[in-house]
């Protein structure tokens, strides 16, 4: 039996969506190595996912060189980058999808071996993120000590993403989404882990989300706020993350983000957090969706290890108002359809997420028909 609020329209800025059911940004790493532009494959990975009237937040687009932190991650930075993108966009668009980019500066997550002329990762503070790094050649090793921004380089950092949120519109998006959570730049500034700085970007959390709140004024005056997502993770430890008082600086930061104009907000659930290096299911954590709706007054989409049931359940409840899928949407190319009609799920195979070509990522079979 169709679950009825799933697949009920929204309403997100201009568009009028036709199901909730969101296809999350997703690290997949099959770029062209050389350019950090999408190539041909990645079109037909995403065409095949395009449903009519339905959301895709594209994968994580670092917004400069500097921003790179992974092999074959695709980037927005450059001519060669927005033609790729164009191509997808046109294909979504062919299915009568909506598609936004993800706007991604990694910081610290990084290695040298990704930066120009091997310099130095960046961040908020010169504090090494716990865990591993991936170099350009596909190696794991510890993750090197950041170089802290300094004051008079912070503005350049901005205008990257304003240059990103610019490129995405000439790659044919119909929004962007900022990429605030996962413990990457923006979320390394915010909490209170990585951030040890003593200047107006540090300490307080007026401080530490000054650099968040001055991208995305930036970035909605490409866009217009109602094109403009933000995705946060307030509880998340995925890449050493953390913040003391998550609450606090939260309850900060959303009435901040809603007064800028900006009307959808991405909550990732923490019982997710790391679950793109492994299956995870954190328990007795809180619910973000559940702390900060009553924060939130635009579209809330949250994110982290849904089922059909909770999902329905949780749109219901009226704590969220979209459900993102990842894993699921991987492997299921037609999820949207697949829930609707209570169809079975393909299952994921996660050492095909990262890298590769056709395998795990464009030959997962779609249903027949909707009721195979």
């Amino acid at each position: 039996m169709e679950s009825r609020k799933l697949f009920s329209p929204l309403e997100l800025g201009p568009f009028r969506l036709a199901h909730r059911v969101v296809m999350a940004p997703l690290t997949r790493m099959r770029a062209d190595p050389a350019s950090s532009a999408p190539r041909t494959l990645n079109v037909e990975y995403y065409r095949q996912r395009a449903s009519d009237g339905g959301l895709i937040i594209a994968e994580a687009s670092q917004v400069s060189p500097q921003g790179k932190g992974m092999p074959a991650t695709p980037g927005i930075h450059s001519d060669a980058q927005v033609r790729g993108w164009r191509a997808i966009t046109d294909a979504v668009h062919a299915e009568g999808g909506v598609i936004f980019l993800q706007l991604w500066h990694v910081g610290r997550i990084s290695h040298s071996s990704h930066q120009p002329g091997r310099a130095q990762p960046v961040s908020a503070s010169d504090i090494a993120a716990q865990g591993q790094a991936m170099t350009a050649d596909w190696q794991r090793t510890a993750f090197e000590t950041p170089r802290a921004l300094g004051m008079d380089e912070i503005a350049g950092v901005v205008e990257t993403y304003v240059q990103g949120a610019r490129n995405a519109m000439a790659a044919g998006f119909d929004g962007v989404e900022i990429h605030g959570a996962n413990g990457y730049l923006l979320e390394q500034f915010l909490h209170s882990s990585s951030n040890a700085r003593d200047d107006q970007y540090g300490g307080p959390v007026e401080n530490r989300s000054r650099l968040l709140l001055e991208v995305a004024a930036a970035v909605a005056a490409v866009w217009g706020g109602e094109r403009v997502s933000v995705r946060l993770s307030p509880f998340g430890i995925a890449n050493g993350s953390g913040d003391g008082d998550p609450a606090l600086l939260y309850g900060h930061v959303l009435p901040a983000l809603a007064a800028l104009g900006i009307r959808t907000l991405h909550l990732i659930e923490p019982r997710a957090s790391g679950s793109g290096q492994a299956d995870v299911d954190h328990k007795d954590v809180p619910s973000a969706c559940e702390m900060f709706r009553p924060l939130w007054p635009g579209v809330l989409i949250a994110a982290g290890n849904y089922r059909p049931d909770t999902a329905e359940a949780a749109l219901v409840a009226g704590h969220a108002d979209a459900i993102a899928f990842g894993r699921l949407f991987i492997a299921n190319p037609d999820l949207p359809e697949r829930l609707r009609h209570g169809a079975a799920l393909n299952a994921y195979h996660r050492p095909t997420f990262y890298g590769g070509e056709e395998v795990g990522y464009t030959d997962y079979p779609a249903l027949a028909s909707p009721s195979a």
